[in-house]
């Protein structure tokens, strides 16, 4: 799909542990700065129950489920904005994805030590905030000088764009985040080439100990409830997570899985809820097809993509030679129990070329080459 997030945080807060979770990919993790210098990538599938009750009423051969991409980069410290600790090479990788993870240290243990000396959540999240500020602040002062000279020349497109730009600077200087300009549709077209880095999507995740599991789970504990305060700040969402026990829960059977985070006092796994906290972020739909009793998949797309560049996804002779999608809604299909059900009552419905895929879609496309 080549839609890709960035695990992002200081060193030592669990970047790598919880990569690893996500990945089963086994980067590297120790407990002194900058064990991650390349960015790892992994691509990680989307849990989905729907799959696995289509794969029920269907019986494919193969259930293949929808993924999206991680990328765990190295830690930020301060002063990255101006080189310290590799910054420029690290914060170019956050400049390529195209979200981003905010991993915050909620946790204490002696053994792992703390970049800046103690566990201070609104500290971490604070020299995050400016760091990423000043390198885009770097990016709009380069721009901004461009734009001026053309600017001057009576060119309206880069007298609105110096304006935007302006702005920017002025709100970047003060260490505040893109995002939260209220920039309207038209500025943030004229701006979109600089990636800004405080312009992505944003997801906090507070990384808390296994002992805080219970407490995160049904109260507010002091530094999780900091990282929310500060996630909603700039319009964000906040989840609270051990990492060090999703990367334990990789090894155990499913069973015996589910026992541990009861005994934790958990329902859900940490790792299910970000990657769904991940596809809301990035506002993506899941749809499925089905080729007989052969194979069951899901795929993905960005809310609003329309049927023929939704068969894209599945091969591009479909989008040349588009002609109509069959489409039923999971929920009806469920009721049913059967395809063949959905054809006799015709609750299969022909859909063209306009039409606005939607999350949930079971599709067959009919197509000409």
């Amino acid at each position: 799909m080549g839609l890709s997030i960035g695990i992002v945080g200081l060193p030592n807060v669990g970047k790598s542990t919880l990569f690893n979770a996500l990945t089963h990919a086994g980067a590297p993790v120790a407990s002194f700065p900058f064990t991650t210098i390349e960015p790892n990538e992994g691509v990680v599938p989307v849990p989905d129950p729907r799959l696995k009750r289509l794969a029920e009423i269907v019986h494919p051969e193969r259930v293949v489920p929808t993924t999206i991409q991680f990328v765990d980069i190295a830690g930020l410290v301060r002063g990255s904005s101006k080189g310290e600790g590799l910054g420029n090479q690290f914060l170019g990788h956050i400049r390529n994805v195209d979200a981003m993870v905010l991993v915050v240290r909620c946790f204490t243990d002696a053994n792992v030590a703390h970049v800046d000396g103690t566990v201070d959540p609104r500290r971490d999240v604070e020299t995050l905030f400016i760091e990423l500020a000043l390198a885009d602040l770097a990016a709009v002062d380069k721009r901004h000088d461009k734009v001026q000279q053309a600017a001057r020349s009576g060119y309206k497109r880069y007298q609105a764009e110096l304006a935007v730009l302006e702005r920017l600077k002025t709100h970047l200087n003060a260490g505040r985040l893109a995002r939260t300009l209220g920039l309207h549709q038209e500025a943030h077209e004229l701006i979109k080439g600089l990636h800004l880095l405080t312009d992505k999507p944003l997801l906090f995740v507070a990384n808390v100990g296994e002992s805080q599991l219970p407490a995160a789970a049904s109260q507010r504990l002091a530094d999780t409830a900091i990282v929310e305060a500060m996630a909603e700040s700039v319009g964000a969402e906040a989840l609270a997570i051990c990492a060090k026990l999703e990367d334990e829960l990789v090894a155990l059977a499913p069973e015996e899985a589910q026992a541990y985070l009861a005994d934790c006092g958990v329902s859900e796994p940490g790792l299910a809820r970000l990657i769904k906290a991940a596809y809301r972020l990035l506002d993506l739909a899941t749809f499925f097809t089905t080729t007989g009793e052969k194979e069951v998949r899901a795929w993905t797309v960005v809310k609003g993509t329309r049927a023929p560049q939704a068969a894209g996804k599945v091969h591009t002779d479909m989008e040349r030679g588009f002609i109509r999608a069959e489409v039923i809604g999971f929920p009806e299909l469920d009721k049913l129990g059967s395809l063949h059900a959905a054809r006799e009552k015709g609750l299969i419905r022909l859909e063209g070329k306009e039409y606005v895929v939607q999350d949930g879609d079971v599709i067959h496309f009919r197509f000409s080459v």
